[in-house]
């Protein structure tokens, strides 16, 4: 489908902060009224853009939060320049976030409907629905109720038990969709959508433009935890460490390849939370590993990394990494996946910055030294009782 809003103008869709983040990486002579004049410059002269990740705080979507619709805002803590900035999203008012793929957010109602956001230009694109189907291969029964001549009407949850629960805003990832990831920007041609459903060993996929989702067996032993994008193919991961790979390579229109499943992780002793990525064209995987100390609380906890070479066969070696070279990793636990980039300022190299929350009811994001596997807090704001939602990498371009 095509996009349903133009892309913003850049130098009046981003707020005052991130204009100015952005001219002091404009090349001398330039400044934040002169954006359109210099747009190709921009490709070489801001890895800001494409390399520094902006932390996604969390945001009351409920419709009925005080604020109305226009004045709703959604805060983002820049690590370049050390503060939190907020951008106007009214898209996001009625909305859950499901994704964050590509620099774009994937978005649910409470009616179902998907739609992929560029919150940095306000472009739209619209996905096919969610349906009974994707609700079924998460083993959930839901039906849509109430719907009149205007459309509208809701869904509800059966349980097993008969029970009649409304599917609002808070249960749409348990429902639907866990996560949402693209395999590349959707302003392109050729770009694919998958999906990790809840409690499942299928996957759901389609492209921009489909009408309805293709629900995909992955072959995993029990279900699928997390999705990664890598050179044409999605990787579906089991929750017990099995990768299978869907390739979607090839004609638009044609159905993705079935599932071949290639590999297992052995897990690493006590490690109580992993994430995937795809970095250089390898997918790896961060572990945090639990360390007690003499059974005393609190328990200290360190970050492992191990790396997975899909060409070497079909039982490629995982090996663990102790120097990511130049290369930064971002981590969010609320999707189980991130993303990684080479350093620039203020972005420490061969680390992972981690959304994960502590012991206690504070969260504060950390940085891992991959060498040492040691951790040090990051000096954003404290979030009592919440956690960020994503890392996300501002994509101005589509």
């Amino acid at each position: 489908m095509a996009c349903v809003r133009s892309p913003l103008d850049w130098s009046s869709g981003l707020p005052r902060e991130l204009r100015e983040i952005i001219a002091k990486k404009l090349p001398s002579g330039h400044d934040a009224a002169s954006f359109r004049s210099v747009c190709w410059p921009w490709r070489a002269a801001l890895p800001f853009a494409r390399f520094a990740p902006l932390l996604m705080l969390p945001f009351d979507p409920t419709p009925t939060s005080p604020s109305p619709p226009e004045e709703k805002t959604v805060s983002f803590y820049s690590l370049v320049e050390e503060k939190t900035v907020s951008l106007p999203l009214p898209e996001l008012h009625g909305k859950v976030v499901v994704g964050a793929s590509r620099g774009w957010l994937a978005l649910v109602d409470e009616a179902a409907a998907v739609s992929l956001l560029n919150p940095f230009t306000g472009s739209r694109v619209a996905l096919p629905p969610a349906d009974q189907r994707v609700a079924a291969a998460s083993s959930r029964s839901v039906e849509m109720v109430g719907v009149g001549n205007d459309g509208g009407g809701r869904w509800v949850l059966r349980c097993s038990s008969g029970d009649v629960s409304s599917v609002t805003l808070d249960k749409m990832r348990e429902v639907f969709f866990s996560e949402i990831v693209l395999s590349t920007t959707p302003g392109g041609d050729g770009c694919a959508a998958m999906a990790v459903l809840a409690d499942s060993s299928e996957v759901a996929f389609c492209r921009v433009g489909d009408t309805g989702w293709t629900l995909i067996e992955t072959n995993v032993e029990c279900c699928v935890s997390a999705i990664v994008h890598c050179h044409g193919s999605f990787l579906a991961i089991g929750c017990l460490g099995e990768v299978s790979i869907i390739n979607i390579a090839g004609d638009n229109d044609a159905t993705p390849s079935p599932a071949r499943p290639v590999s297992s992780l052995p897990e690493p002793a006590q490690m109580c939370h992993r994430s995937y990525l795809e970095v250089n064209g390898e997918l790896h995987l961060v572990g945090i590993a639990i360390r007690a100390f003499h059974g005393e609380w609190p328990f200290g906890h360190h970050a492992v990394v191990y790396k997975c070479d899909l060409a070497a066969g079909e039982t490629p070696v995982w090996s663990m990494v102790t120097d990511a070279g130049d290369m930064a990793m971002f981590m969010s636990k609320n999707f189980n996946s991130g993303f990684g980039g080479a350093s620039v300022s203020k972005i420490k190299s061969n680390c992972i910055y981690l959304s994960e929350p502590t012991y206690g009811s504070d969260h504060s994001p950390e940085l891992v030294d991959i060498s040492t596997g040691m951790s040090e807090k990051i000096a954003c704001p404290t979030m009592k009782g919440s956690e960020a939602l994503c890392w996300i990498r501002p994509n101005l371009w589509t």
